[in-house]
């Protein structure tokens, strides 16, 4: 379900593609990032969590795999494990640097949980509230509200990693102390996103966007968010053009994007929408936010204009622009007290 510009209180678009959607109402405030801050890959990752970073520096992935052996030890409180390096093979670090990997127990068989697995697992170390009981419990792989918590995809993604039987502790960046564990038992077979038939995925995808909105009405962005990015990932490998939906569900990530203070990542997913759709009022009214937000004012007066054009009713992209021009004059004054220091 498109969701409205994020400081409108559930105005109406004027845009025909956009009629018999319901708005969702959002927060106000959005948190502005330095213009320079990075960016990041908008399929594979939407958490504003620093761990997306790490494996651009590879000192940075040294010191995490470091950190890794030496608790490890610590936890096992014993000299032999102290002394026994740790090999290449021992650790798996994942892919997108959120986490390293070290296998404590190997586990038997090449096999891996899979989409639709039901694994048998059991954690340690997590913190309180997580959402992950201490003990045995079943996950599903790609279902389920655990997949919602904050480490949720983070276990998601080692349980696809690991073969049955195995043990593993896991290190995060920016967590000090001793490394989580994860135990996984047994699992059922699960499929392939390959292996499944396109209405299945459009399917499970439009129970992660149902889902999605859920989450946001209830002032949940960032489980929002990942919502979106995983119902596109299923739909991203349908043939070309692809279904219409995605076109929503990119809008949908710009404003959670937008409230997570990504303006960037809202600048690149807006940019997906306007790709298909040139007169999306809401992409062209976030795009436009994204923008202010990043210091490109004269690109948000142009998309704000666009919007107003279309509907000059929208008071939502009137306030916009108007701090944009008043942020623009803040500009222009502040250049012209420094030229006429530097001449004077």
């Amino acid at each position: 379900m498109d969701t409205p510009p994020v400081n409108s209180m559930g105005e109406k678009d004027s845009c025909q593609s956009q009629q018999g959607e319901k708005n969702l109402k959002l927060p106000t405030q959005i948190r502005q990032h330095p213009r320079d801050s990075p960016t990041e890959i908008l399929e594979l990752r939407v958490s504003p969590d620093p761990a997306s970073q790490i494996l651009e520096n590879p000192q940075q992935t040294e010191k995490l795999a470091a950190e890794l052996e030496r608790d490890s030890a610590k936890s096992h409180g014993s000299a032999s494990v102290m002394s026994e390096p740790l090999q290449a093979s021992d650790l798996w670090y994942c892919p997108d640097g959120s986490f390293v990997k070290k296998i404590v127990v190997r586990g038997h068989g090449l096999d891996k949980p899979k989409l639709g697995s039901r694994c048998r697992v059991q954690a340690s170390g997590f913190p309180l509230g997580l959402g992950l009981p201490e003990g045995w419990t079943e996950l599903t792989v790609g279902l389920g509200p655990w997949r919602e918590e904050t480490w949720g995809e983070i276990i998601e993604k080692c349980l696809e990693s690991m073969c049955q039987g195995e043990e593993a502790e896991l290190q995060l960046p920016g967590r000090s102390g001793l490394p989580v564990r994860l135990t996984l038992a047994s699992f059922t077979q699960g499929r392939d996103s390959w292996e499944l038939e396109d209405t299945e995925k459009e399917a499970l995808a439009r129970e992660e966007r149902a889902r999605g909105t859920e989450l946001f009405r209830a002032g949940n962005p960032e489980g929002a968010a990942r919502c979106y990015a995983r119902a596109l990932r299923l739909l991203l490998t349908l043939p070309p053009p692809g279904p219409p939906e995605r076109t929503v569900l990119h809008a949908n990530l710009a404003a959670c994007q937008l409230l997570l203070g990504q303006p960037q990542l809202a600048a690149q997913s807006c940019d997906r929408v306007l790709e298909r759709e040139p007169g999306h009022i809401k992409a062209l009214y976030r795009r436009g936010v994204a923008q202010a937000a990043l210091g490109n004012l004269e690109k948000a007066m142009t998309d704000l204009k666009k919007v107003l054009a279309v509907d000059p009713k929208n008071r939502a992209a009137q306030e916009e622009l108007g701090k944009v021009i008043i942020q623009g004059k803040k500009q222009d004054a502040g250049l012209a007290q420094g030229l006429r220091k530097m001449f004077g």
